[in-house]
């Protein structure tokens, strides 16, 4: 098993991408923290993983745009089991409108969530991941961290911040092996997927067809949404990979949607 005993956050895990990510990490034999703003579903879901095994995992209350509740919970996984080996920023939300509609307000959330949220919640990691010699970063990207669509303003600024934190990280964290690295996913097929199909096809004039086929799909190599699967499988890959050969770097990952 590529994680047994390590211990691993992942934010925003109660669903999605990253309870996945989570559950390819119990099944590597990781301690894992389900956290997330929705307690009782972090906590039915680590359930569900304990149950798995052969890791384990637990439920953790966390709004990584508070810097309080952040420390508070890095520091109660500390008191828990010690150390903290893997990070994976991965709470996120979308907001879609065109930028003379955009509201200020949303701008902000969608920036705080994505961008706020990475950071807090790296600088309360890195210090115990430094004391140990050793941790990996792992930011949830997008191809929108290379690319642009229409309708995304904030969720595009955001994910290209996040390649640029990640690249300090990895210089600042190298020396003590901290490593630092994003996962960039094409669409997948997740409720904040399904709640942009109708938005986009109102604010485009398109059906909704037409957004998932030429919208979503129409740039790949074989019109099929990239999976949550998929994307745990390169979680697992930068959580595993234990040098600096690898760090300070983006993957793609999107059935040939961006093509580095």
């Amino acid at each position: 098993m590529k994680l047994r005993d390590k211990v691993c956050i992942v934010t925003g895990s109660a669903s999605g991408i990253g309870l996945a990510i989570a559950k390819k990490y119990v099944s590597e034999g990781a301690k894992v923290v389900i956290a997330d703003l929705k307690l009782e579903a972090a906590e039915a879901a680590a359930k569900d993983l304990t149950a798995a095994g052969p890791g384990e995992a637990i439920g953790l209350a966390m709004d990584v745009t508070s810097e309080e509740a952040v420390n508070a919970g890095v520091a109660a996984v500390v008191t828990k089991w010690g150390r903290v080996d893997v990070l994976v920023s991965n709470a996120g939300i979308q907001i879609v409108n065109k930028i003379e509609d955009y509201a200020f307000s949303d701008w902000k959330k969608m920036l705080a969530i994505h961008l706020d949220g990475a950071f807090l919640t790296t600088k309360a990691c890195v210090p115990h991941m430094k004391a140990q010699k050793g941790g990996a970063i792992i930011y949830m990207g997008s191809v929108h961290s290379h690319e642009a669509s229409p309708l995304k303003s904030a969720y595009v600024t955001a994910k290209h911040g996040l390649l640029g934190l990640a690249r300090v990280v990895a210089k600042e964290g190298g020396p003590d092996g901290v490593r630092a690295n994003v996962i960039c996913p094409g669409f997948v097929r997740t409720p904040l997927v399904d709640k942009q199909i109708p938005e986009q096809a109102k604010e485009l004039g398109i059906s909704e067809d037409e957004v998932i086929k030429k919208v979503m799909l129409g740039g790949t190599v074989d019109a099929q949404f990239t999976t949550v699967d998929d994307v745990a499988e390169v979680a697992l890959l930068f959580a595993g990979f234990e040098t600096n050969a690898l760090t300070g770097q983006s993957l793609v990952v999107s059935h040939g949607w961006y093509m580095q």
